[in-house]
């Protein structure tokens, strides 16, 4: 009786220390997938916040909670079963997929670039007021959550991409937990960002000078925040997306593009040796964010001739 209730013990003592290592894969595997897909995660923050702006602030929260679930519904319902497939019946198109998904970051990022310059060089216009109705809402929420489906089927590529040769059920957890974790950071920045005027306007009346004073450093930091993300995020879309289409030219045996890269920020961080890492890595991050723009600008301009095409009349 005694030895079956040691024996027991042991069992369990067994299955639960192989639990925790268990965990700890998923844990160490979502992490270092969180991590690669950073540019996106960032964007994915620094674009949100314009689908509520407008709206009355009691209206803001809600919202974000909709687009939030619809969200981590895209991830777990559509998007995870959708990569498991490929994981389990089409390995080969996990690359292709990825590089495509690299592809439109490099997109976003150079559209956005040039947006920049050319709002910049077109007169300056007045936005006309919008009835924010019921039905824009629901409108503008769906519009959200499609915009976010195509960033979290990056995300989710990504992470699968770093864990395509784990076991089925380690790829099924990493998958679910980095869903989950992508999708509460993310709607949770942007519920902090969104409401950080609203504190700060509460702050600004209070009667002690310090509250007054970060009141009012948040009410008019928050357009440079905004700016801030705004720059980020498309300077991460840039640097991730040439960065996966580089690494990925390597694994079809294409290696002039990436040996190029490495042997420059080799290079640059011999030549600074008291700190060669950080030079090697911002040197390889702005050379991938340079092949990305490239990437983006010519995939715009194959949009726009196709446009052109498409409505008959001469592309810009």
């Amino acid at each position: 009786m005694a030895s079956g209730l040691i024996a027991l013990l042991d069992d369990i003592v067994a299955i639960t220390k192989l639990a925790a290592a268990s965990l700890n894969d998923v844990v160490a595997a979502a992490g270092k997938a969180s991590v690669k897909a950073a540019g996106v995660v960032i964007d994915d923050t620094a674009v949100t916040p314009q689908y509520v702006t407008g709206f009355k602030p009691e209206r803001e929260l809600p919202i974000i909670a909709r687009i939030a679930w619809g969200s981590l519904r895209n991830k777990l319902f559509f998007i995870l079963p959708v990569a498991l497939a490929l994981s389990a019946f089409a390995p080969w198109a996990i690359t292709p997929l990825l590089m495509l998904g690299a592809a439109y970051l490099c997109f976003e990022a150079a559209e956005k670039v040039l947006h920049y310059f050319h709002k910049h060089e077109a007169s300056p216009t007045e936005d006309l007021p919008v009835m924010l109705t019921p039905e824009l809402e629901k409108e503008k929420i769906g519009g959200a959550i499609r915009t976010d489906f195509i960033l979290s089927a990056e995300i989710m590529a990504i992470t699968l991409a770093e864990v395509s040769d784990r076991s089925l059920t380690l790829q099924v957890f990493v998958l679910a937990a980095v869903g989950i974790l992508v999708t509460v950071a993310v709607y949770g920045a942007v519920a902090a960002i969104v409401k950080m005027d609203d504190v700060g306007l509460i702050l600004a009346k209070a009667k002690r000078g310090a509250l007054r004073w970060i009141g009012r450093a948040l009410v008019t930091g928050m357009p440079v925040l905004m700016t801030m993300l705004s720059v980020v995020g498309t300077a991460a879309m840039a640097w991730v997306g040439g960065g996966i289409l580089v690494h990925s030219l390597e694994l079809y045996g294409l290696t002039a593009i990436p040996h190029a890269v490495h042997d420059l920020a080799e290079g640059a961080g011999r030549a600074i040796s008291a700190a060669a890492g950080i030079v090697s890595w911002l040197v390889s991050a702005f050379l991938y964010g340079v092949i990305g723009l490239i990437v983006g600008t010519v995939v715009v301009a194959a949009r726009m001739g196709l446009s052109a095409v498409a409505s008959g009349r001469p592309a810009n």
